[in-house]
């Protein structure tokens, strides 16, 4: 090692501050080795490099990204953007895409004794209960899909659907948990952080990671959902309003000469780079800077992505805007599209609460979810293939977990007002889109829709094969913690699914 690269505590002066003895080391080797072990945020180890055909330890980085300047992938990307589906609350599969004959033909028969480990809540369990809605295929493809879903079922073509998840916790927010940041605990990086993290944004103006959530209310686990976790604040969610102004106090109370702001921010972005020099390896200060310089940039592009009556009526009807139930989530579907073809790189859309939580009157509950989530998410399908957006755009529909083939009672005892209860072992979820095979049925459950048994797919895997269809190796995205590679697929071995890909 060179003694220009390398701190020389030999030449130090006895009156060295322990202020100064850190920002003199900082700048030579013997600082990235201190830095790694004094700063976890924005210091970490990352393997982003993997496009340089080295060794594992050559293709890491010494410090992880600092900014949202778009990073080259791993590997040649299909997608490059994101639009995520969430739908909480674990939609019905056997009512929606997994139809069960054997559940028709043993209706009403007591099954409760051979699951019972796998009930939440063993005092309302009944016995096998059919689905009340009716099945047939679809489109060129022959999809099965339930009448429930009207409209995307005349897009079967355009998605693959993997009918064989399973995850490994029967609870809503432990199961979220997982879904979204890949562990069963808060303040994990959630997929969309992660995702900033590897690639930055190819949009300077608007945020890279972007929520849409239902203005109605929060969804379980509340603000957690978009959470950059141990990653820099620089790559958490976004909360953009659906309704009124996009992002609340973006304008200033008093306009003013346009050279007088430019002035101004020039001056302020001097005395931040100023502040910031003397403050190395804080990454909360600098994701603080960041989001004043993006909300200066924002006070123009935000409002102009999210205004609706740059559309023509033909597509604010496509999305069902303008009538009801579709007009909320319909404006979140178009604000999306619009969002993505401004270059931003992961856009999150939530309905509130549990929506989709039916352990009673199941049959009116999720016609009503249907209601307001088919048309304008088929609407969203149609609009991207039209613009020309639909290859580079992956959008992925799912939830935490499904529900189980037999019955859950209301309190009344009434048949008529069943649901059904959690179920960890098996549930569907669909991708579309840039890489993805249309009209590919993938994986497969039991005869009663119980357990998925055929081309199993865990949460790990779905994570894998969404950073993989953007250009990122799931292996190789990682921040080091004590040595432990931190990835969003956790420690146990994940699997891209290539049997839904082109």
């Amino acid at each position: 090692m060179s003694d220009q690269n390398c701190f020389d505590f030999r030449a130090a002066s006895s009156q060295v501050t322990r202020r100064s003895l850190f920002q003199s080391v900082s700048g030579g080797l013997c600082g990235a080795a201190l830095s790694q072990l004094l700063g976890r945020q924005g210091l970490a180890a990352t393997g982003l490099l993997a496009n340089e055909k080295t060794s594992e330890a050559a293709s890491v980085q010494t410090t992880a990204p600092s900014d949202l300047k778009p990073r080259l992938p791993h590997h040649e990307p299909r997608a490059k953007s994101v639009i995520h589906l969430f739908m909480n609350g674990g939609p019905s599969q056997m009512d929606l895409f997994d139809p069960k004959p054997m559940l028709d033909a043993h209706h009403g028969e007591k099954y409760f004794d051979k699951i019972a480990g796998e009930v939440e809540n063993p005092h309302a369990a009944g016995a096998l209960m059919r689905s009340q809605y009716k099945f047939g295929q679809h489109g060129q493809c022959g999809m099965w899909m339930s009448d429930a879903l009207p409209n995307l079922s005349q897009r079967v073509d355009d998605i693959a659907m993997i009918r064989s998840m399973y995850t490994t916790n029967i609870t809503h927010e432990p199961a979220i948990y997982i879904a979204q940041s890949g562990k069963m605990s808060a303040g994990r990086p959630t997929l969309g952080s992660w995702v900033t993290y590897g690639l930055g944004s190819e949009c300077q103006n608007l945020p890279a990671y972007i929520v849409l959530d239902d203005p109605l209310g929060l969804p379980v686990n509340g603000v957690e959902n978009w959470d950059a976790g141990f990653l820099s604040p620089m790559f958490q969610g976004t909360r953009f309003r659906t309704n009124g102004a996009p992002v609340l106090n973006l304008k200033p109370d008093v306009e003013r000469p346009e050279s007088v702001v430019k002035d101004e921010r020039q001056l302020i972005s001097r005395l931040d780079e100023l502040h910031q020099r003397q403050r190395p390896g804080q990454s909360i200060l600098a994701a603080r800077i960041a989001s004043y310089e993006l909300a200066a940039r924002m006070q123009l592009s935000a409002s102009d992505a999210l205004d609706l009556s740059q559309e023509t009526q033909s597509t604010l009807e496509m999305y069902g805007i303008g009538r009801e139930p579709t007009d909320s989530y319909g404006r979140r579907c178009l604000m999306a599209r619009r969002l993505v073809e401004r270059g931003v790189r992961f856009v999150q859309l939530f309905v509130n609460g549990n929506l989709w939580d039916h352990h009673t009157g199941l049959v009116s509950g999720l016609k009503s979810c249907c209601e307001r989530t088919d048309l304008p998410i088929a609407g969203l399908l149609q609009d991207l293939k039209q613009r020309g957006l639909f290859d580079s755009t992956l959008i992925a529909w799912g939830s935490e977990f499904g529900r189980l083939p037999i019955a859950q009672l209301s309190p009344d005892k009434d048949d008529r007002n069943a649901g059904r209860d959690h179920n960890k072992n098996a549930f569907s979820v669909w991708m579309a889109g840039a890489g993805i095979r249309g009209g590919t049925t993938y994986g497969s459950t039991d005869e009663l829709g119980l357990n998925a048994v055929g081309n199993r797919v865990s949460v790990p895997d779905w994570h894998a094969t969404m950073l993989h269809l953007l250009g990122l190796n799931h292996e190789q995205l990682f921040v080091l913690d004590n040595g432990l590679k931190e990835k969003l697929t956790g420690v146990l071995e994940a699997h891209v699914v290539k049997g839904i890909m082109k």
